[in-house]
This record gives structure tokens, C-alpha cells and sequence, in this order.
């Protein structure tokens, strides 16, 4: 690696995070290509590579790569955390004001990140997210990611191609006013979008993979599902949480009404035995239910009143005083 420039006093303007898992082979030459591509264009920056609990040499490869410059750092996990938590931690022991994350397999292209640059600061945006157009994977991969991103484009009324794709650049208050847990990290742009966010998209090229292999599995479909799931309620209902289950309620309770109502009917005027009607039970259940879901729905609303930070209620972009 050829000599680094000496570093700027004070923060960067630009971090550079990357989650690695068992990358060794190809820690070396992202760095390499990141801080040639940064320095060419002559913006204080600093790499960091959040090691989520690799079994192989990606730790002492960084370790090395920080001794011959400074700015490229590490932050190395006890064990594997998940991409959610190595973005939390990266973004948390980071400085700049533009965070750009990508995948540290090299099949994200580094020499793409001016573009990101340019877009936000051409469009006066928050958050750019990468659009691999011509994905170099597996069709076993490719389909089911199509049919995920329609999925979550429609569902969440967000504008993007690409969810999965994890090369993307955010304004950094994004990132600190966008909770990421669990595995919501692809959904950060739904999040951010919720808050007020402007986001943008750009096509990138996709590299084959040369070396190692994929971390995710056939799991990462349910798992999805069940994340999606979790962030549109919580885009939509995390502050009026009687809203949902009030209105399941209210349904369960009007059905079950209905159905006892009709049944006292021909009890009281048709003299008709009620002891075996299997609808008289379904009647009592849904009344039951629609009872518990507004109690549900009550609660809920107590935590939220006891839980509510006034500042999480909004997000500020401008304030002139």
C-alpha cells in the first residue's frame, strides 16, 4: 500500500463504514481502493471496519492497515452481533458528517462513492441508497430479493429498487435519529423516511465475488418478512397503538355482538335451542377477544404516555431563532 497522506486535524468530513465477517482476503484491497478514491478527492475521511465476530485473520489485517495509517480503524465485536449491531457500533465511534457503508466482500465498487457524494449534495438529500441494477448473484438470490423489494416498496410507499443493497450514504443526523436493531438495518430508508428524511437513489455496479463466500442463508426471507412487519408498525402505529388494536377490537366485539344478537332472536321469538349451536361459542369468543384487544390497545396507550420523549415526536431540520 502506498505511502498515506498525513491526516487533517479535527473530525473528518467523511466516515467510511464497513461491516466485515471473515474477510481477510479482501480487507486489504478495500482499503486500498476506499482511501485512493478519497483522497483523490482531497476530503478528510476515516474507514472503519466494524469486525462482527470473524474466526480468521480480518482483525489483525486491519490492525496492520491502522498502523500504517491512522485512519483507517477498528472496531472488533466478541462475537457475531449481526449487520444492525456493526452499523450501531460504526456509526456511534464515528465522526464525520457524511457516513457511507458498504460491504466489505468488494462486491460493492468503492470508485462509486463520489457519485453518492454528488447526488446528496446535488439534490439537497439525507440519505442516497445504492440500486444494484445488474446484480451479480445467484438467481436462487436474485428473485426472491426482486420480489422483496416490490413487496417493500409497495407496502411501505417508499421509492427505492434495492433495499438489500448496503452501499449507501447518509447525512449523519439520519443515523442518529433512526433506531437500528435487531436486523432493521435494510430497512433504514422506510425509517428515515417516516422521520421526514429526503432520500434519493443511484444505479451502481455490482461485482461478481471473488473471494469467500455469502453470510446469508434461505433465513434471511422469513426474517425479512417478520422485519417488515415490525417496521411498519412501528412507522405507523408506535404512537397510537389503540389505533390497531382498537379497531381489531371493535370489529371482534361488533361481529360477536351480532351474532349473540341473532341468536336471543330466535331464542326470544322461534323458541330455539341455543345449548348446542357451535355459533353460540364462536359469538362469546369474539366478544371475548374484541374486549381484550381494546384492553390491549388501553394499556399500550398508558406505556406509550409513561415511555414519550417529546423529542422523538418530530425531527428538526432547520431552526432559525
Amino acid at each position: 500500500m502506498p505511502a498515506p497522506s498525513i491526516p487533517s486535524a479535527g473530525p473528518p468530513e467523511i466516515s467510511v463504514l464497513i461491516p466485515v465477517l471473515d474477510e481477510e482476503e479482501t480487507v486489504s484491497e478495500l482499503a486500498e481502493r476506499v482511501r485512493a478514491v478519497l483522497d483523490g478527492l482531497g476530503r478528510s475521511f476515516e474507514i472503519l471496519f466494524v469486525d462482527d465476530g470473524s474466526s480468521d485473520g480480518t482483525a489483525e489485517r486491519v490492525r496492520r492497515l491502522h498502523r500504517d495509517d491512522p485512519r483507517i480503524k477498528l472496531i472488533g465485536f466478541r462475537r457475531n452481533f449481526g449487520k444492525a449491531a456493526a452499523i450501531s457500533a460504526g456509526v456511534e465511534h464515528s465522526r464525520g458528517q457524511i457516513v457511507i457503508t458498504l460491504d466489505g466482500d468488494l462486491q460493492d465498487v468503492p470508485e462509486e462513492i463520489p457519485r453518492f457524494l454528488d447526488e446528496m449534495e446535488n439534490e439537497d438529500l439525507d440519505l442516497v441508497s445504492g440500486w444494484k441494477r445488474d446484480r451479480q448473484d445467484p438467481v436462487s438470490k436474485r428473485y426472491p430479493s426482486k420480489l422483496f423489494n416490490w413487496a417493500t416498496r409497495k407496502l411501505a410507499r417508499v421509492e427505492l429498487h434495492d433495499f438489500n443493497c448496503g452501499f449507501k450514504a447518509y447525512r449523519r443526523e439520519v443515523l442518529e435519529q433512526v433506531a437500528v436493531y435487531g436486523e432493521l438495518h435494510r430497512y433504514i430508508p422506510v425509517l428515515a423516511s417516516r422521520r421526514g428524511f429526503r432520500i434519493g437513489e443511484i444505479s451502481v455496479e455490482h461485482a461478481r465475488r471473488a473471494h469467500g463466500a455469502s453470510k446469508y442463508g434461505w433465513d434471511r426471507l422469513y426474517k425479512g418478512l417478520l422485519d417488515f412487519l415490525t417496521v411498519l408498525f412501528i412507522t405507523t402505529y408506535l404512537r397510537r397503538p389503540l389505533h390497531l388494536f382498537g379497531v381489531i377490537g371493535l370489529i371482534s366485539l361488533g361481529a360477536g355482538f351480532g351474532i349473540n344478537l341473532y341468536l336471543a332472536i330466535l331464542w326470544a321469538f322461534f323458541d330455539q335451542q341455543l345449548s348446542y349451536r357451535p355459533l353460540l361459542f364462536l359469538g362469546i369468543l369474539l366478544m371475548v377477544l374484541g374486549v381484550q384487544m381494546l384492553t390491549t390497545g388501553l394499556l399500550a396507550e398508558l406505556i406509550t404516555v409513561r415511555s414519550f420523549r417529546r423529542a422523538e415526536s418530530y425531527s428538526i431540520r432547520e431552526l432559525l431563532v
